[in-house]
């Protein structure tokens, strides 16, 4: 029996208000992934949290997504190398419809029945046409699973079932910018018998009866369809998980994940839980939390990323970000494309962050040297990765003629634990907030996107 063996997630910094958007767009407010931020550097930030405890290794990667930075390019190649790891693992990529996000998840557990080891990860920017409800109702996020076989499992794979539909709900076309979708009523007729079918099959598959659930998970992309579910079960409203849609929004493929990992983290050995996902048909599973649980959490829960935020983000700004308002670009040449034999060559420090220390006199070294900057000491290097390790301001400037979508632009030097000096960007950050001595972490972003090429590396952020 497969289980989940480690997760993580991942909420952006900023938040824009609903009212910002207008009177029609409801309450609370939305996730935004910076300027800097995209489906790959999201699903690395989740994936990140599940690999920190270094007992994880998978020989798969599944991404799901329904808006990966490359139609045709594997974006699930960018986050292995983010996460330095090796090119012998497979990748596979699922889209078209947000529940694959809960339908990668479900694969995994048949592979990890089958002995294999998955790394999960569900990603989404979800952008929305302006003044209509994707807009104000989605959210950006990210969430990630290892998944395989059950020898150290926080949680069970008891129960699972699926369904697919061919209804015409929310579709977009290769060549449109935006999703459509008909009004909830045109398919709620027809999927909330599917979601409550498929739930039904899942907990038959389990052995258990709704009243045993600790919790119900319901992700829809036509929520009037699953809005009946709990009174079809028989569920208490304390068995139903809290949606996160006013202060997330929903994430597209990532949410059903995202829901899970924030389950997960208040859960206690022996609870059990159902998630739905229903879009173009449904996904069920059902989980039994272990008692290796408490031992299994990851450094950030979903809550500490919801509630470490910046909620000024400007309606004007948040669309600019998404190149859907017009503005006038800086006045100086286009950034150039990245060379692809010095990407490949310098690969190891552009996407994992490797530095070097000497083994001489153990300084460390960003980016890797061949001479040590300390001893002198030549071809004395050992490869470090730095990814991980706090930093903190050395001295920095506020830049205010770089061009930059957040102005103004933050540069820092930072100096990590145990060595090692780096000039870098910081973002997610207050400029009037910044001072010498403040604790960093590092992050992955895409720093400009030139001739149709994007260009990642690694930025400094406070420690959140």
């Amino acid at each position: 029996m497969a289980g989940i063996t480690r997760y993580g997630s991942y909420v952006p910094f900023f938040r824009l208000q609903r009212s910002a958007i207008g009177p029609a767009a409801g309450r609370g407010e939305r996730a935004v992934a910076s300027y800097d931020e995209d489906t790959v550097s999201m699903a690395a930030e989740a994936a990140r949290q599940v690999l920190d405890a270094g007992d994880v290794t998978p020989d798969t990667l599944i991404l799901a997504t329904t808006s990966p930075p490359y139609a045709e390019k594997s974006n699930a190649a960018t986050i292995l190398a983010a996460l330095d790891l090796p090119e012998t693992i497979r990748s596979v990529e699922m889209g078209a419809s947000t529940r694959t996000g809960l339908g990668a998840l479900s694969l995994a557990a048949d592979l990890g029945d089958a002995g294999r080891r998955c790394l999960v990860v569900g990603s989404d920017v979800v952008i929305g046409a302006p003044g209509g409800p994707r807009e104000s109702q989605g959210g950006d996020a990210a969430a990630a699973f290892a998944v395989g076989p059950d020898d150290g499992a926080l949680a069970r794979f008891i129960g699972r079932a699926s369904a697919t539909t061919e209804l015409l709900d929310v579709w977009r076309l290769p060549e449109d910018r935006f999703a459509r979708q008909w009004e909830e009523r045109f398919g709620a007729d027809t999927l909330a018998p599917v979601i409550a079918d498929t739930a039904t099959r899942a907990l038959k598959q389990a052995g258990c009866e709704p009243t045993d659930l600790a919790c119900v998970i319901l992700d829809s992309a036509n929520p009037r369809a699953a809005a009946g579910l709990p009174l079809a079960l028989g569920l208490k409203p304390e068995q139903v998980a809290d949606p996160l849609s006013s202060s997330v929004g929903r994430a597209g493929a990532a949410h059903a994940g995202l829901l899970l990992a924030r389950a997960l983290d208040t859960a206690k050995a022996g609870d059990r839980i159902l998630i739905t996902s229903l879009s173009d048909g449904c996904e069920a599973l059902v989980l039994e939390v272990t008692d290796r649980i408490d031992a299994s959490r990851p450094s950030h829960t979903v809550d500490t990323w919801i509630e470490a935020k910046r909620t000024d983000l400007p309606y004007n700004a948040y669309l600019k970000w998404r190149g859907i308002l017009p503005f006038e670009p800086p006045r100086r040449p286009d950034p150039d494309r990245p060379g692809a034999p010095p990407m490949r060559r310098n690969e190891g420090w552009k996407l994992s962050f490797t530095g070097s220390r000497c083994r001489s006199c153990e300084t460390g070294h960003l980016p890797p040297q061949r001479v040590c900057v300390s001893c002198g000491a030549v071809d004395e290097m050992n490869p470090e990765r730095f990814a991980n390790k706090s930093c903190r301001i050395a001295t920095y400037t506020l830049d205010h003629l770089a061009y930059t979508l957040q102005p103004p632009m933050v540069a820092a030097v930072v100096d990590f634990d145990g060595g090692g000096r780096l000039t870098c960007e910081l973002t997610d950050v207050a400029p009037e907030q910044v001072a010498i001595g403040d604790e960093l972490e590092m992050t992955f972003r895409r720093l400009y996107t030139g001739q149709g090429v994007h260009n990642y590396f690694w930025k400094a952020r406070p420690r959140r």
